[in-house]
């Protein structure tokens, strides 16, 4: 399980403004986001639009960092 150490942006009323994650983290959460998304537009056979495997590696490599 990926554990998110959390830092609050608060304003003068102590109201939560923002998030602040450190860049490793985002790192992961950014990654776990891109394959799920590759992973539904792969997993529908009957979707014109879903992805076979090599394509979907295809794909993955034009978008990876």
């Amino acid at each position: 399980m990926l554990e998110i150490v959390k830092k609050y942006v608060v304003d003068a009323h102590n109201n939560r403004l923002a998030v602040e994650i450190d860049i490793e983290t985002f790192g992961k959460i950014e990654e776990i986001l891109e394959n799920y998304g590759l992973y539904h537009l792969m997993i529908d056979d009957n979707d014109p639009e879903s992805l076979r495997l090599d394509q979907a590696k295809e794909y993955y490599q034009s978008v990876s960092k």
